[in-house]
This record gives structure tokens, C-alpha cells and sequence, in this order.
């Protein structure tokens, strides 16, 4: 992935000075803003777009007024576009909520509109929803019909409770069912971007309020698009992750705890080396009557710093049974060194997970990466 460097650079932002000098000269050379650069160093990428943004709202006295009117000069452009619009957009939404006009307000909202399909404007969007949610949301509700599907998307992708990137805005974590007539609206949509925004904005939902999701995308599944169902199975993928009943349901997972039977998971090795890789097998038998659809997945249980352990689910299988049959299973789990993940030696365990339902732990030793590596035997 581009680092924040290739993507705010500064040769990006000193184009952006040069556009908005040709575009709107006004009383503003736009000087802050070419030198801002300078400013960006080791920033990360959401930094950069806010300290760009100053520079912006330097330039215009943050007047909301006069930054509106050199944007939408600019927009004439197509040269303005990329991720030098990610600082604009923070400009707009900061000048506009600021002064305190509704006119000023709205105006913004239809700018950050203007603006997203050259980039995005989801970030920007919190801002607005910090001031006013109600108005804010209103306004995102008509975005719903747009015929850009850009604007569509950011009426859905702005108000995620977890948009990643984006700064916090508490009352969508208080109140999670307030996004919801967005996503109503725009589940069946035509464009793949919009739908996909749809389901990681109703995952979202899942993580505060997993009866609001599932019972969101049951109401959907009731009166379903081609696409509905694949849409059903990318949103539901924590609560699922969870075991959640109603969550396996919705996507066509059955069978219960009782309907099963597991061996394992055999470890090949019950002592791994930092850097290793678990290998493990098992084996699932339906025991019912009936036939059962599961989704297999496994659960290490990591040893933390402070020497407690910590559960974290992976994905393994997807299988079909008939009465009687049985099903193996088998997975490779790497401990390379990952930067999202510190793992620490000692003790640690795995065991199945199948319909949300655990069974029997495994357990075996993650050796420091110095020790000398003693076999383990096979169970």
C-alpha cells in the first residue's frame, strides 16, 4: 500500500496551491497552504489532511464564504482530484460547521457532495455529524437518490459508527439505529462500491448492537436483490465469527453443539518455535438425523504480556454433512512476526470452533525464538 507520503505529498499539495492561485486568486495567494509541505514530515495521513486543512482555513481567514467560492471555481478543474481533496474537504466541513449559519451548513454539505467523487468526503462527514446529527443525517438521506453513486456511497461510508481513518463520533455509538434507513435505502444499490460500503457499515453495527444488525438484514433477505444474500454473508462475518445463532441462520449455517461430534485438534507438534507454524487436524462428524451446514472455524488462545490468554478466531472451513458423514480438517497456523500482532512464548491453546459452538483445547508451547526446539508428541 502507498505510504502517507506518496499519497498527501507535498508535490500534490503544492498543485493544489497552484490550482486554487489560478482558480481563485480572490485577496488569498494561497501561500500557507504551498508551504505547508514543510509542515508534513512523519505525519500519517489523516495528520496531513488536517494540517493541509489549516493551511486552507489560513488562507481564507476561515471565512466559509470565500473558501466555498475558490472550491467550486476549482472544481472546474479536472486536475483537482486525488487525495489532495481529503484537505479540502476538512477545510469545508470545519469553515462551514464553524460559523454557526444554517445556510453555511448546508451549503457545506453540498459541497463535501461535489467533492466526493473526485476522492471521498467520509472523513469530512464527521464533522458535520458532530455538530448537527439530525440535519446531517437528513441531508445523507437524500443522497440516497442520487444519481452518482459516489454520493450514494458517502452517505453510507461517512456515517459507519467504525469508519477506520475517521475521528470518532460518539452518538452513532450511543444510538446505532439511527444509520439505519440510509442502509434500507441502499442494500439493493447498482453499484458494487455502494452495496460494499452497506454491509462493512451494517458489520459495524454488529460490533454495538447485534439484534439491530441481524434483525436489518432478515428484514432485506424478506425482500431480496440478486445481490442481497452475498451482501448478508460479508456484513454478518463478526457475528458469525461469534457463533451468534441468528447471524449463522441468516446465512445458511445449521446445526447445533449436540449435532456434532469432533476429534481434535491433533497437533502434529505440541511445541512450536517463534517463527513456527501449528499444524493441526481434526475431524467432524454430524451425529443427527438431519443434515447440517457448517462453518468451521479455529481459536487460539494467545498468552498476552500480562500473562493472561487472549481468544482470537480464524477462519477454517465451510462444509456440508449428511447424516452420519464426516468431515476433515486440517490447517497450518504461522507465528512469523506480524505488526499487528505481538506474540509472547509460553503456554497457549487451540481448539475448534463449528457453528459458533467450541470444543476440546489442544494446548501447546510457543518456545522463545533462542530455545532449542523439543518435540512434542503427537495426541
Amino acid at each position: 500500500m502507498p505510504t502517507a507520503d506518496e499519497l498527501i505529498s507535498p508535490d500534490s499539495i503544492r498543485r493544489l496551491a497552484v490550482i486554487l492561485q489560478e482558480a481563485a486568486p480572490g485577496t488569498s495567494r494561497w501561500e500557507t497552504v504551498a508551504d505547508s509541505p514543510a509542515l508534513l514530515g512523519p505525519l500519517g495521513l489523516s495528520e496531513r489532511a488536517r494540517t493541509v486543512g489549516d493551511a486552507l482555513l489560513a488562507d481564507c481567514g476561515r471565512d466559509y464564504e470565500e473558501l466555498a467560492r475558490a472550491v467550486r471555481r476549482a472544481l472546474s478543474r479536472a486536475d483537482l482530484t486525488g487525495w489532495m481533496i481529503w484537505p479540502v474537504t476538512e477545510a469545508v466541513a470545519v469553515a462551514a460547521t464553524a460559523s454557526g449559519t444554517g445556510r453555511h451548513f448546508d451549503d457545506g454539505l453540498d459541497l463535501l457532495a461535489r467533492l466526493t467523487p473526485r476522492l471521498t468526503g467520509e472523513f469530512a462527514l464527521r464533522t458535520f455529524l458532530n455538530a448537527d446529527l439530525d440535519r446531517t443525517l437528513a441531508t445523507a438521506l437524500t443522497w440516497t437518490d442520487s444519481p452518482d453513486p459516489a454520493v450514494r456511497r458517502l452517505a453510507s461510508e461517512g456515517s459507519r459508527p467504525k469508519l477506520p481513518w475517521a475521528r470518532q463520533v460518539p452518538a452513532l455509538n450511543r444510538d446505532p439505529g439511527v444509520t439505519v434507513p440510509l442502509l434500507d435505502r441502499l442494500y439493493a444499490d447498482a453499484s458494487q462500491d455502494v452495496r460494499r460500503s452497506v454491509a462493512n457499515h451494517l458489520n459495524d453495527l454488529s460490533r454495538l448492537d447485534a439484534g439491530l444488525a441481524a434483525e436489518a438484514a432478515a428484514r432485506w433477505l424478506r425482500n431480496p436483490a440478486p445481490t442481497t444474500a452475498a451482501l448478508v454473508r460479508h456484513a454478518m462475518r463478526t457475528l458469525v465469527k461469534k457463533g451468534e445463532p441468528a447471524a449463522l441462520e441468516l446465512v445458511g449455517f445449521h446445526g447445533s453443539g449436540e449435532d456434532l461430534k469432533v476429534v481434535g485438534p491433533l497437533l502434529a507438534e505440541t511445541d512450536v518455535p517463534m517463527g513456527g507454524n501449528l499444524v493441526f487436524t481434526a475431524r467432524i462428524t454430524n451425529v443427527s438425523s438431519r443434515p447440517v451446514s457448517l462453518a468451521v472455524d479455529y481459536v487460539v488462545h494467545h498468552l498476552k504480556a500480562n500473562g493472561k490468554p487472549a481468544p482470537k478466531v480464524f477462519k477454517l472451513a465451510k462444509r456440508e454433512l449428511a447424516p452420519g458423514e464426516s468431515a476433515d480438517v486440517t490447517r497450518s497456523h504461522s507465528f512469523r512476526p506480524i505488526t499487528t500482532r505481538v506474540y509472547y512464548p509460553g503456554a497457549h491453546a487451540v481448539q475448534l470452533q463449528v457453528n459458533g459452538h467450541r470444543f476440546d483445547m489442544a494446548d501447546f508451547q510457543l518456545l522463545k525464538a533462542e530455545e532449542p526446539l523439543v518435540r512434542g508428541s503427537r495426541e
